[in-house]
């Protein structure tokens, strides 16, 4: 019997994890039902995204991901499901699903329900349907014009990289936008300096542990993701730096001369 995954931006005590989890297993007798994340930020579809892309492929092929993040449908947007690389999700058509696949679907329907029926029993149906064996196309009708948020890339100008921070992690780590693959496309084989937010946070090292540098210093790695990561040693960088998603991570060469305070 499939997986069915649930990302919601709902906090633990809420009580709709307890309705949409009580209409699943009475759909659905049986199946197993994970929390992949709960309490994402309201109304937050890049950091719901961010979660999605790097949890999906860890669960079996044919795995069904409900998405309720902003995902209360208006007059111009659908419930649909969409079918990508063996796995399903089902959401509102708000711009995540290009996020997290960042490419063409295999298949996108927009689900037919009936006029009064709230989100979390139409995406409880859609799943309990997918479960008992049927197509998206015998759940709902072909759905080609699927809403697209471009995803936020990191620039590359004159051997300087500007990135920025795109997650938070529980222990306060920032992860940002930055791949390995562009970083050392710009300076394998140079003298760098990674600057985070202004010129008197930088590091000139990328480390693979944290326990590289002492405990209360700053540190630059590449995680399991690839990513370039901002971390202090036992400690919250976030915090301590004022970190945010959006905050500027510029790498530039070491030999470079910029202004004491700024990165632009």
């Amino acid at each position: 019997m499939p997986v069915i995954t649930l990302t919601t931006e709902w906090k633990p005590d809420d009580i709709y994890h307890g309705i949409i989890k009580g209409k699943l297993c009475r759909l659905c007798p049986g199946v197993t039902i994970i929390d992949n994340a709960f309490n994402i930020p309201a109304f937050n579809i890049s950091h719901a995204s961010f979660v999605i892309r790097n949890t999906y492929r860890n669960y079996p092929a044919g795995t069904i991901h409900i998405i309720c993040v902003h995902s209360e449908a208006i007059k111009e947007r659908s419930y649909l499901i969409v079918r990508a690389k063996e796995h399903y999700f089902i959401g509102t058509d708000n711009g995540i699903f290009n996020l997290i696949l960042n490419s063409e679907p295999d298949e996108v329907v927009k689900i037919d329900h009936g006029t009064g029926s709230d989100e979390l029993e139409i995406f409880a149906k859609a799943a309990s349907d997918l479960v008992s064996g049927k197509k998206p196309a015998e759940i709902g009708s072909p759905f080609s014009n699927i809403s697209e948020i471009v995803p936020l890339r990191a620039t590359i100008d004159k051997e300087v990289i500007i990135g920025s921070i795109i997650f938070i992690d529980s222990y306060g780590n920032a992860i940002s936008n930055v791949t390995k693959e562009v970083f050392n496309r710009v300076f394998e084989g140079k003298d760098y300096r990674i600057l985070i937010q202004s010129n008197k946070n930088y590091t000139d090292k990328i480390l693979e542990k944290y326990s590289d540098v002492p405990v209360g210093e700053m540190l630059a790695r590449f995680n399991s993701l690839d990513l370039l990561e901002i971390a202090i040693n036992g400690a919250n960088v976030s915090e301590l730096l004022s970190l945010s998603t959006g905050s500027v991570v510029r790498i530039d060469l070491a030999s470079r001369n910029t202004s004491p305070n700024r990165l632009f």
